[in-house]
Parts: structure tokens; C-alpha cells; sequence
């Protein structure tokens, strides 16, 4: 009897520790799946390129890593790209990645560096959520389904994004408006939850909708203000300028690359 319980016991072990080392080495195959889902799907819902460096996932703990994200900008932008962020840590439910809905418990952006180039009425980053749009309304649309395609297609994977939190976050702006004048504005946190949380959860053209509308609230904010700012700024400068032409107009200058951060 102790001898069967004994073979019982060393067969768990065995058991546990290759499921263990399976999941470690489907987390390092698993990763470079998810890079490459990351570049094909992003370009396709928001129409410019997207890039990964690396993706790192362990599946025991539920915790993932992406590195260098790189969302580029629409065509007939100067800029070399709109979005990149150094550092994304999610944590994942393991289980529900075997489910229909995926579910993530949180989703931290640290330090991403945005690029605003344009105007209010016009820039990269609202023709970026304008592509995303039109993507999740595709998407989101029943339409009529080919008689071509196969029969075992099933629908993409939903997602829940319980909390989302996006810190440190600047914007480098490049003002047509104002002749291209260049300053770099911080963004206060973002933060969104429960994101799909109902039953039938978010596509991730609906997730990637929420976030960049978000981002671009929050930026539209930032350099509407800015703007603002160095309008009135500017009214003063240029008062001060009637008072004395000379002197007035180096003020103005200066007082323009102050606002400006030069």
C-alpha cells in the first residue's frame, strides 16, 4: 500500500513539474506568437504600421511584458511616429486565455512618448482615431457573411480590461498653427476600468478605440491650453512691443521660445 502510494505521489510530481517546464516553454513561443498577432492586428486597425520589440509572457502567474511599442503616423506626416512606449506590464486571468473572452486584470503604459502634429481642427493622432473608428464599426457590424469563406472560421476573441492605467505620459507638439513651433506638454494619468466587463466582452479594435480616445482628449486638452497660453502670452508681448518697437520685438522672441521651452 505505501509502496503504490509512494509511485502515486512520484507520478503528481513528475506530472507537475512538466507541466511547469510546458509552461515555460509555451510562454517563450507564446510570446513571439503575440508579437506577431500585435504587428498584423495593430496596422489593421489603425492603418499606420505598428511594431514590437519583444513580448514576454509566463503563463503560471498570468503576467506579461511588452517592449518598444511603436505606433506609427498616417501618411503626410513629417513626424516618424505618433505613439511609443518603452514598458507595458499586463497581468492576465490565466484561465479565461482558454476561454472566448480573454480577461485582463490590468494594463500599466508607463512613460509613453506622444507625438502631436498638426492643428486642433486637423492632426496625426485624431486621423489615427478616425482609422480606429471606422475599423470597430467594421467590425462590430453583423454584414453578410462569404459563401467563401470556410465553415470552421470562428469570430475573433473578445477582451476585459478591468483597470487600465496609463502614467507618466508626454506629448511632443509640432503646431502648424502656429509655424510649426515645437514644445513638449506632460499628460496627467489615464485611467479607465472595467473595459468589456459585460458578458460579451470588447473587440480589440473597441479596446484600442477607448484608449486612443482617451489619449487624445487628454492631449487635445493639454495643447488647447497651451495654445491658449501662448496666445495671451503673446498679446502681452506684443502690448509691450507698441511701447518700444526695438526692445519689444526681442521680447516677443524670447517670450515665444519661453512658452515653447527653448
Amino acid at each position: 500500500m505505501k509502496k503504490l502510494e509512494k509511485i502515486f505521489w512520484s507520478v503528481v510530481l513528475i506530472l507537475v513539474v512538466l507541466a511547469i517546464v510546458g509552461g515555460i516553454v509555451a510562454s517563450m513561443f507564446l510570446g513571439d506568437i503575440v508579437k506577431k498577432g500585435i504587428e498584423t492586428v495593430g496596422p489593421r486597425i489603425t492603418q499606420v504600421p505598428v511594431k514590437v520589440d519583444e513580448v514576454r509572457l509566463t503563463l503560471l502567474t498570468g503576467s506579461a511584458s511588452i517592449k518598444g511599442l511603436v505606433v506609427g503616423n498616417p501618411e503626410g506626416y513629417q513626424t516618424p511616429q505618433a505613439i511609443s512606449a518603452g514598458m507595458i506590464s499586463v497581468g492576465v486571468n490565466p484561465l479565461s486565455v482558454l476561454s472566448d473572452k480573454i480577461v485582463v486584470r490590468s494594463l500599466h503604459i508607463e512613460s509613453p512618448e506622444i507625438t502631436f502634429e498638426g492643428g486642433l481642427s486637423g492632426n496625426n493622432l485624431s486621423q489615427i482615431l478616425d482609422n480606429v473608428n471606422a475599423s470597430a464599426r467594421t467590425t462590430a457590424k453583423p454584414g453578410a457573411v462569404s459563401t467563401n469563406a470556410p465553415a470552421q472560421t470562428k469570430p475573433s476573441r473578445k477582451l476585459e480590461v478591468d483597470d487600465l492605467l496609463i502614467t507618466g505620459a508626454k506629448v511632443h507638439v509640432s503646431l502648424t498653427d502656429l509655424g510649426g513651433k515645437e514644445m513638449t506638454l506632460p499628460l496627467p494619468p489615464i485611467h479607465l476600468v472595467n473595459l468589456g466587463k459585460n458578458q460579451d466582452g470588447i473587440t480589440a479594435a473597441e479596446l484600442t478605440r477607448s484608449v486612443l480616445d482617451a489619449v487624445v482628449t487628454a492631449t487635445l486638452k493639454a495643447v488647447s491650453k497651451a495654445a491658449s497660453d501662448i496666445g495671451k502670452n503673446a498679446g502681452n508681448l506684443l502690448k509691450g512691443a507698441g511701447n518700444n518697437a526695438g526692445a519689444g520685438t526681442s521680447n516677443l522672441i524670447k517670450g515665444f521660445d519661453k512658452l515653447l521651452g527653448k
